[in-house]
């Protein structure tokens, strides 16, 4: 049986371990929770049962939860320059045994453990269960959707892995802004400016696994306003970013029909 209200309580105390009032541990939180109510709305949209809606819910939850260990000793969440957060999750999840603190039952162990692991890798590993493999994409769209969010809701610099101090003045690589086309996940080790890496967040919207979750983006008219939340000032990257978010708008409106 999974305790939700349980789960959100030990969550909240867990958390108590670090410095809420710190900006970067407060998005993280922020953060969770949004992917957890994102996890939720994917799972009931797919007319999964309630149990499955709740244990979407829990993994979303759980996701992210190596982080907060990930900035303590780190002090930032590039897995590039650090560790792998998914691997971390997991390890503090089922290494520290602290899973049993937030569902009881061993049932659900290698689904919520496949699909943290799996949330961050590039691609989901083979050989997963049908259930493993859902669920492994239910918390990937839900986490790929709350990015929007959080840059919207916050300084685009938060998340850039170059140091710029003002990504409104960088420059879109040319070959960044062609492989945009080629509609598929881009690499931010291969970003040369910040503004490639804000190009490559766009991206994020091709590596979405269900209809519902691209119609949500859609809703909330996420790319419009992220780039315009961007502000770029070179007009050569202006203009580019323009033609992304027509591009990107005609993509998902291709896989929503």
């Amino acid at each position: 049986m999974i305790d939700l209200v349980k789960a959100k309580q030990y969550f909240k105390h867990y958390v108590s371990n670090y410095d809420s009032t710190h900006p970067r541990i407060a998005l993280k939180i922020v953060h969770t929770y949004h992917v957890a109510e994102n996890a939720k709305k994917i799972a009931s949209d797919l007319n999964l049962s309630k149990e499955e809606q709740e244990l979407a819910e829990l993994i979303g939850l759980l996701h992210d939860i190596g982080r907060f260990e990930q900035w303590k000793f780190y002090q930032t969440y590039s897995d590039k320059l650090s560790i792998d957060h998914g691997q971390k999750s997991v390890e503090v999840l089922f290494a520290d045994r602290e899973i049993r603190n937030f569902i009881e039952d061993e049932k659900y162990d290698a689904i919520i453990y496949k699909a943290i692991n799996n949330h961050n890798k590039l691609e989901i590993e083979r050989g997963l269960s049908e259930q493993e493999v859902t669920h492994c994409k239910i918390v990937r769209d839900a986490d790929n959707l709350d990015i929007f969010r959080n840059i919207l809701e916050n300084r685009p610099e938060d998340y850039t892995h170059l140091g710029s101090q003002n990504v409104s003045k960088e420059i879109l690589s040319p070959e960044f802004f062609e492989d945009f086309k080629k509609e598929k996940p881009l690499i931010y080790a291969k970003a040369k400016t910040d503004m490639d890496i804000m190009v490559a967040i766009i991206a994020h919207i091709y590596a979405i696994n269900f209809k519902s979750t691209l119609q949500i983006i859609q809703e909330r008219d996420s790319i419009q306003k992220f780039v315009k939340h961007i502000d770029a000032q070179d007009e050569y990257t202006k203009e580019k970013l323009q033609e992304i978010v027509d591009y990107a708008m005609n993509y998902i409106k291709r896989k929503t029909k």
